[in-house]
């Protein structure tokens, strides 16, 4: 059993399902948000944008803190037709998006960071979710909740939005922001103790 003293390793979000997904792995964490740009750079793939900014996230927080803790930073984008979609700026763009990934299949793409004194170090996780087919009934009724408007592609798969999801190939935590069995491994690499 890890003991509750001081913080293992600063966490690079203030994402509430990072906070605890993070939490789940029995690590103990203090948070400091990233500010950075996290628009994706032009003709950028996708794989290479959700790693950069995971990677741009942890540098930012190393050099603007006194720190002396391993950063864990992460980004997540929903990838439809080789486009990115991000979080959406108002209500129907939101819909514009669960249309776009109605009755077919999408990739969620999940890059973790960990950066220390001696390195830093990323990965990808990738996962395949498709979708059912959705009326637009069943779009505007999922948007009016605001689950939709802080979710890159406008959902939460560990919200209302499961009842959206025909299959999952990957990681549920990856999907939710935060893959576990690859973060795991990573602070391990790191020499961060976790609970198993």
């Amino acid at each position: 059993m890890l003991s509750l003293d001081s913080p293992q390793l600063i966490l690079g979000s203030q994402s509430p399902r990072r906070r605890e997904l993070l939490a789940r792995l029995g690590v103990r964490f203090k948070v400091i948000s990233a500010d950075i740009d996290e628009s994706p750079l032009p003709d950028e793939g996708a794989q290479h944008c959700v790693r950069r900014l995971a990677e741009a996230k942890a540098t930012a927080i190393w050099q603007c803190q006194d720190i002396s803790l391993p950063i864990l930073t992460a980004d997540t984008v929903v990838v439809v037709d080789d486009r990115i979609l991000g979080k959406p700026r108002d209500k129907a763009e939101a819909c514009a998006m669960l249309e776009q990934l109605s009755g077919r299949e999408h990739q969620v793409m999940t890059a973790v960071c960990v950066r220390d004194s001696k390195g830093q170090e990323s990965l990808l996780q990738t996962s395949r979710v498709s979708f059912a087919t959705l009326t637009a009934q069943e779009i505007r009724a999922y948007v009016a909740t605001g689950e939709p408007m802080d979710k890159a592609g406008s959902y939460a798969i560990q919200g209302l939005a499961a009842a959206f999801v025909r299959e999952l190939q990957g990681s549920y935590s990856g999907v939710v922001g935060l893959p576990l069995f690859e973060t795991r491994q990573l602070l391990h690499r790191f020499g961060i103790k976790t609970a198993l």
